[in-house]
C-alpha cells in the first residue's frame, strides 16, 4: 500500500507526534491513560465490520496474547504452515499437506470425536504461493461442536475484499465464534497488532496479565490511523490500478489471488535476468533453506505507471 512513504499518512503521523509525543511507556491499565487507545479501537472495529477490537504493540503479541488465552477453551488444530507467532511452543507444526486436504481431515476429526470445543488456528492465507483460504468447510462441522477460528490476516488486511481482508468471509453460524488477529505494520504502515473478535472474547484477553503488563503501540501511528481512511482508499486504488496494467499487458500463466499483488513465476527462474535489468523481485529458498528459490513479483502502491511499464517491457525481452 506505500503507506510507510505516503506523504498525506507520514502528515498525519506528525501531527500525531505533536499532540501524544513519541511512545506511551505504561500500561493500558494504568490510572492515567490516553483515550487515543480506545478510540482506536473502536474505529477499527467499526471499519472492519466486528463487534470489538483490540490493539497491541505488534502483530507478534497479537497473535500470542490470543492464542495463549484462547487456547484454554478447547482443543487445537492448526492448519498446514501456520505462522509461527501463532505457535504455542516452537516447531508447533511442520504440516505442509494442502490446505484442501486438511480441511477434510479436520471435519473428520472434529465429527468423529466425543469432545465438544475445538479451536482452529490458521493464516488467513499463504501468501508466498499465493492461496487465499476458504473457511466455509467449517460449516461441515456438527452443530453441537463449539468452534473457535482463530484466523491470523496479517497479509490481507487493508488489501484483500477491498480492504476489509478475511473477517468478511469467515463463516456466520450459531457455534462459531469468528477471531481475527494481524499486523498492523504491512499494508496499514502503522507499528502494531489487532484483534478484532466479540465483546466477550475481547473483554477476556484485555483481562490477561499479557494485557495489563505490556506497553501499548506509539499514540502517533494509530492518531494517523483513525484519521486515514481516505489514504488507504487511495492507495488500495492505486494498487489496483497497478494489478489491472500489470495483468492485462501479459498472458499470465503464473499463479495469483484475484485482487492479490503477488504473482508466483513457477519453475522459470526470472530473478537473474531481472537483477540484470536493475529490477528486484522476492526471490529465497522455500520451505527448506536448501530447495529451489521461489520467485515472486510483489506490486505495491509505491510503483509508479513507469515502473510497471518497465517491469513489463523486461519481462516480455
Amino acid at each position: 500500500m506505500g503507506i510507510p512513504k505516503n506523504q498525506d499518512f507520514t502528515n498525519l503521523y506528525i501531527k500525531g507526534i505533536k499532540k501524544f509525543g513519541l511512545n506511551n511507556g505504561t500500561s493500558r491499565t494504568n490510572n492515567i491513560q490516553l483515550g487515543i487507545y480506545d478510540d482506536a479501537e473502536k474505529v477499527a472495529a467499526a471499519r472492519y465490520g466486528a463487534e470489538a477490537a483490540l490493539i497491541t504493540s505488534s502483530g507478534y503479541l497479537a497473535a500470542q496474547l490470543t492464542v495463549n488465552a484462547l487456547s484454554k477453551l478447547g482443543r487445537i488444530i492448526y492448519a498446514p504452515v501456520t505462522h509461527p507467532s501463532l505457535w504455542l511452543a516452537e516447531n508447533q507444526t511442520r504440516n505442509l499437506m494442502p490446505f484442501k486436504a486438511w480441511e477434510q481431515e479436520t471435519i473428520e476429526r472434529i465429527n468423529a470425536s466425543e469432545e465438544k470445543n475445538w479451536v482452529l488456528i490458521s493464516n488467513s492465507m499463504n501468501n508466498l504461493m499465493p492461496e487465499i483460504y476458504d473457511f466455509d468447510f467449517v460449516k461441515e462441522i456438527h452443530k453441537d461442536k463449539n468452534i473457535m477460528l482463530v484466523v491470523d490476516d496479517s497479509h490481507g488486511i487493508g488489501v484483500n475484499n477491498n480492504g476489509i481482508g478475511a473477517i468478511v468471509n469467515l463463516p456466520k453460524q450459531e457455534n462459531i465464534e469468528n477471531v481475527v488477529v494481524a499486523s498492523m505494520a504491512k499494508a496499514l504502515g502503522v507499528d502494531a497488532g489487532i484483534v478484532l473478535a466479540p465483546n466477550k472474547i475481547i473483554d477476556k484477553l484485555k483481562s490477561t496479565n499479557t494485557f495489563i503488563g505490556a506497553s501499548p503501540s506509539g499514540p502517533a501511528g494509530l492518531y494517523a490511523f483513525i484519521h486515514a481512511e481516505e489514504i488507504y482508499k487511495t492507495a488500495l486504488n492505486k494498487l489496483k490500478s497497478n494489478m489491472l496494467m500489470f495483468e492485462s499487458a501479459l498472458n499470465l500463466t503464473w499463479k495469483h489471488e484475484y485482487g492479490f499483488p503477488v504473482y508466483l513465476l513457477g519453475d522459470v527462474n526470472f530473478s537473474d535476468r531481472l537483477l540484470r535489468e536493475q529490477i528486484l523481485i522476492s526471490s529465497f529458498p522455500y520451505p527448506n533453506p536448501n530447495d529451489a528459490p521461489l520467485d515472486r513479483i510483489v506490486l505495491s502502491s509505491w510503483h509508479e505507471k513507469e515502473d510497471i511499464e518497465r517491469l513489463i517491457t523486461a519481462i516480455n525481452f
